[in-house]
């Protein structure tokens, strides 16, 4: 019984794996329907390239400082228990490279290919963990402090700020950074770039949904500790997200199919502790908290966040966090267990990792090797500039 326990632990997280490594797909399509058509084949090789540097980051340097384990022992030590670790440490890696991912869309359309890559390397082996294993592995002493002054530590379930939180405010210090698209905004006020394909984009909407099921449920890293809870609300979220977006965006396309994004970003923390009630309002108020900021940045204060991954990731994220530890309550129907003032204050110190890291890896790249494209290449596309290829053919043929 003790095998097939362990077998069964390792093929469920192997599925949630899986269907979080699908998801980058979604932040692939979700991309290149954004951005314009000459950067479209650039969106989608950012993607897999960055997997393959954030795994490699992560396999011999990341996941050691979060977890303190390596991969160095011979294959059968590391294949005990059915090589259960080893498939946790592929469900881990899928969230760790999502970081580059959300930044990724950020700073569309103007950044140089090879100095993303070395900032993702440097993002994934050593900002990242440095949090990643503060709150999920009790490193470094924050949860420990947390539990003994308020009684709770801070709960993140499936990382609202872990993952999206850390992304999302990683990608406003690279976005600063960076700058503007050129010709975004100008003495005439600011010139629309509209999303070149709303299919692709919708598409990449619907792969990183249906993924977010394995991203949350599968958190649980156990059949014993799986929740139909965790499912109902992330369900719920989305859901509110949608609604949210819906009506506060007025029907654009572009604000509703991130309204479920925003929805699930924000429920990642809570999902656990919840009631479904909640997490529909946690949701509903991340999708409108999106549209808001989403205009706010772009409009007023003239940040060139192309996918708005600030907005969506970043203060969803941190929305979510903070949402746990009010929704959480058992006096709103939840679980309990939480305290609002560690999930403030592990919010805030992950917000301070984010863009301190943030501010550091890109600074040193912007001074050492540059990180943004010529204006001559942004004007030709990151697809011809970089790659030699466009996503289409001239002239249809």
């Amino acid at each position: 019984m003790e095998t097939f326990q362990d077998g069964a632990n390792t093929f469920f997280l192997l599925i949630g794996a899986a269907m979080v490594l699908a998801m980058h797909a979604g932040f692939a399509f979700l991309e290149v329907g954004t951005v314009r058509e000459k950067n479209q084949v650039n969106a989608l090789v950012k993607i897999i390239g960055d997997f393959a540097v954030a795994t490699i980051a992560y396999f011999f340097i990341g996941y050691s400082i979060a977890y303190g384990m390596d991969f160095y022992a011979a294959a059968a030590e590391l294949n005990v228990g059915n090589g259960y670790e080893l498939v946790k440490f592929f469900f881990l890696l899928t969230f760790a490279a999502a970081i580059p991912a959300i930044i990724s869309g950020g700073i569309a359309e103007r950044a140089k290919f090879y100095p993303v890559l070395a900032a993702t390397f440097l993002i994934v082996a050593f900002i990242y963990p440095v949090y990643e294993g503060m709150i999920w592995n009790g490193r470094f002493g924050l949860q420990g402090w947390l539990e003994s002054t308020f009684g709770a530590g801070f709960h993140d379930f499936a990382g609202s700020m872990v993952v999206h939180g850390m992304g999302g405010w990683i990608a406003l210090a690279a976005v600063l950074l960076l700058g503007a698209r050129r010709g975004r905004y100008n003495k005439n006020g600011m010139a629309a770039h509209p999303p070149s394909s709303i299919p692709f984009l919708a598409l990449g909407a619907w792969i990183l949904t249906v993924g977010w099921f394995g991203f949350n449920v599968m958190s649980a890293q156990s059949v014993e500790a799986v929740s139909g809870l965790v499912a109902l609300n992330s369900l719920m979220a989305m859901v509110g997200g949608v609604l949210a977006a819906l009506f506060v965006g007025r029907n654009d396309p572009g604000f509703v199919h991130n309204g479920p994004l925003a929805g699930l970003v924000a429920i990642c923390a809570g999902s656990d502790i919840v009631h479904p009630l909640g997490a529909l309002a946690i949701g509903a108020i991340a999708g409108a908290l999106f549209v808001a900021t989403f205009i706010l940045t772009q409009n007023r204060w003239k940040i060139d966040d192309v996918l708005g991954v600030w907005p969506l990731h970043g203060l969803c994220g941190a929305w979510g966090a903070i949402a746990a530890g009010i929704f959480g309550l058992e006096a709103l129907g939840g679980m309990g267990g939480v305290s609002i003032l560690s999930q403030l204050i592990g919010t805030a110190v992950g917000i301070t990792i984010a863009l301190a890291g943030g501010f550091l890896v890109y600074w040193l790249l912007k001074r050492s090797v540059g990180i943004r494209l010529t204006e001559e290449q942004e004007f030709e596309g990151a697809d011809l500039s970089i790659h030699r290829i466009s996503a289409t053919p001239p002239n249809g043929s």
